[in-house]
């Protein structure tokens, strides 16, 4: 758990010097931060802080800390982030090529994230290129 938290407050810091965003393993990342309020770099710092204090300082009892938060409250946590990932879906436009690419890309990533990825790249520079119609 150590680990986890230095890593993360380390990332956060200097990904905020290079102008990059707030950064998690898991749970959706800057959906999950801008859902629940991240706007500026700040949020950057002030993540990187807290994470490297629990690291440097608590690193013995991060653990019971963090099992103290009981799963429900994880799990709201967790479904707005999913919230904030899947309203990207409205963006998607009407052309029904864009719509394939969506549906492939999900179905794959159910099994394999890295697959589904270069699937939906593959499908949608076949349809760009005219190799594919729909």
């Amino acid at each position: 758990m150590k680990k986890v938290a230095l890593d993360h407050g380390f990332i956060n810091i200097f990904s905020f010097i290079m102008g990059g965003i707030p950064v998690c393993h898991g749970d959706g990342g800057m959906a999950w931060h801008v859902r629940f309020g991240a706007r500026t770099g700040g949020s950057l710092v002030m993540l990187g802080i807290i994470l490297l204090g629990l690291g440097l300082f608590s690193s013995q009892s991060v653990t019971i800390l963090f099992n103290m938060i009981p799963p429900a409250i994880l799990g709201v946590i967790l479904f707005f982030a999913g919230l904030e990932l899947a309203s990207i879906v409205w963006d998607i436009g009407t052309e029904k090529k864009d719509i394939y690419v969506l549906l492939l890309t999900t179905g794959i990533a159910i099994i394999n994230i890295g697959i589904a990825f270069v699937a939906g790249l593959a499908l949608y520079y076949a349809l760009k290129m005219k190799w594919v119609r729909v």
